[in-house]
């Protein structure tokens, strides 16, 4: 698997300070995509053990928050296989509770990752249980809404994965059925001081 971009430091794409991964290849295509010029699987380079090594080391500072999968699509069958061991390794490294979260930006739905979803895999499920946070849905350029933070168009969603596990758990549902949103702090929900 390759990746188009490995940012340090960032703050656009998740709570904090984070390393964010920009994987290659996306076969969605939505018009308006940020990010068109890591649509192609080909581009940028190999993810290596190296390169991975050097990201979770990224991590290890007390001021950076966590990490964030965006691409191209993380979600892309192939992009999940090459991610699923690398992301095992980062939360067995940085558990939870440990202040780092696992941020993941998809243009599936939820719905779209569960058994029998059109981007379920044999690796799905794996990497759905290390990731904290999940933001769904395919970038509408009509639903564009500047007010939003860590999300462009209204129609995607910020899920709170491990308040949605725990709520499936309690309910003895899918995960799908259970969702519960990610909660931003008042001062940004409101654009209000």
């Amino acid at each position: 698997m390759n990746y188009a971009e490995i940012k340090y430091f960032d703050i656009a794409n998740g709570e904090g300070i984070r390393t964010t991964l920009f994987v290659s290849g996306c076969t969605r295509g939505c018009p308006g995509c940020f990010n068109s010029g890591a649509w192609s699987f080909e581009a940028g380079e190999p993810l290596t053990r190296e390169v991975e090594d050097k990201i979770i080391e990224s991590l290890s500072p007390a001021y950076v928050d966590g990490l964030t999968l965006l691409g191209g699509e993380p979600m892309e069958p192939r992009n999940q296989v090459g991610l699923v061991d690398f992301v095992e390794r980062v939360r067995a490294r940085f558990p939870r509770g440990c202040g780092k979260t696992i941020w993941c930006f998809t243009g599936d739905t939820l719905d779209e990752l569960m058994p029998g979803g059109r981007h379920h895999t044999e690796v799905t499920d794996r990497l759905l249980e290390c990731i904290d946070i999940l933001v769904d849905g395919p970038w509408v350029q009509e639903l564009y809404d500047i007010t939003l933070r860590f999300h462009g168009s209204s129609n995607q969603r910020i899920i709170d994965l491990n308040a949605t596990r725990a709520a499936a758990a309690e309910q003895g549902v899918s995960l799908d059925k259970a969702v519960r949103l990610w909660r931003d702090e008042e001062v940004y929900a409101t654009h209000s001081m």
